[in-house]
């Protein structure tokens, strides 16, 4: 099962990297990782999404709590959250084939964000299978290249992933 972990820690250099080493020296794979500054420039938001039963994500989520500068994980995969990634695809764009792409650029809307003499750039935001069905329908064209963001995610509702004011690490 995909588990979906959202993860507050201190914005200080390395931190990062003492995530993914984590993950690594147990031999645990990253699906997805984003990290940003939240609206604190202190405190940063990981997103991460690992595949693993309930053991793996136990024994994930005790050895990330035992890093000092993780301040709270939050499991949201049995939540109802809103979650998104972005795709940038650079694809073969001759003048005779930038109508049908344009279309598909509409119906995903989509964007086009550069537009060279034999090839497009295309931007395209939303969940995993709206990011992977825009993908199979740019792959006729020829992808020249493609770049895409980790999922971030956001839970649905009152309900949302923060410090409280104390500086303790539960759900508000």
């Amino acid at each position: 099962m995909r588990h979906t972990l959202a993860v507050l820690v201190e914005n200080n250099p390395g931190v990062l990297a003492r995530v993914a080493g984590l993950f690594s020296r147990r031999g645990y794979n990253i699906d997805s990782l984003a990290v940003g500054r939240t609206d604190n420039p202190a405190i940063s938001r990981m997103t991460i999404v690992v595949e693993g039963d309930d053991r793996v994500l136990e024994q994930v989520t005790k050895q990330l709590h035992k890093l000092i500068d993780v301040i709270k994980i939050s499991d949201i995969t049995a939540d109802e959250y809103v979650d998104r990634e972005l795709v940038l695809i650079k694809v073969n764009a001759g003048p005779e084939k930038r109508g049908e792409i344009m279309q598909i650029a509409d119906i995903f809307r989509a964007r086009i964000v550069d537009l060279g003499r034999r090839t497009m750039i295309l931007e395209c935001t939303g969940n995993e299978g709206k990011i992977r069905a825009f993908e199979e329908s740019l792959k006729p064209y020829g992808i020249k290249e493609l770049v895409r963001t980790g999922k971030i995610a956001m839970l649905r509702g009152s309900r949302y992933t923060s410090i409280n004011t104390n500086g303790s690490r539960e759900d508000e």
